[in-house]
């Protein structure tokens, strides 16, 4: 019997230290984790949401490919990439070197006290949506059933979210509605 390969999506994010080093070096954990990194969004500067500090975040969402692991198996090696790149503190409104969230994982829907897919707030978050909407416009949300184009369209969250340029100071906002 062939295992399922199933496409998830997670997000990425870093606002303490080398953040663009951070999101390097976690993108290369997931190829480690044996996953396949099919795609991955612009990195994109975000203001904090619900974070203590006003730390700025460089967010991005990879889109990987994996076979025959389950939902909390992936969330336990993306845990563990957090863990060796310095993140022990899984407080929620704390900076960090890097946080890894697991947004979705194909048409699944689970609830658990380890994990909630999909996240129970990347539907509600620019961060999310923006990067989303660049790679997988046409994904469908499995539980509100519409697409990212759509949610991003839709979303009362107007913080910031400027495309990453490292080589420009002066950064253009995203447009929410374009």
């Amino acid at each position: 019997m062939q295992s399922e390969i199933v496409t998830a999506y997670i997000g990425l994010g870093s606002n303490l230290g080398d953040r663009a080093g951070n999101l390097l070096f976690a993108v290369r954990g997931l190829i480690e984790a044996s996953f396949a990194v099919i795609k991955l969004s612009a990195v994109y500067e975000t203001e904090p949401v619900d974070i203590e500090k006003d730390l700025r975040f460089l967010n991005m969402v990879a889109e990987i490919k994996s076979e025959g692991v389950t939902p909390s198996q992936m969330m336990a090696r993306l845990l563990r990439i957090e863990y060796l790149l310095g993140r022990t503190d899984k407080s929620l409104k704390k900076p960090r070197t890097i946080d890894l969230d697991l947004l979705f994982f194909g048409r699944e829907t689970t609830d658990s006290p380890f994990l909630t897919v999909p996240h129970p707030r990347a539907h509600l978050r620019s961060f999310v949506l923006v990067p989303m909407a660049e790679i997988a416009p046409n994904y469908v949300h499995p539980i509100i059933h519409k697409d990212m184009k759509t949610l991003l369209s839709e979303s009362a969250d107007r913080s910031s979210v400027v495309r990453w340029d490292p080589m420009n100071a002066h950064p253009r906002p995203h447009a929410l509605n374009g």
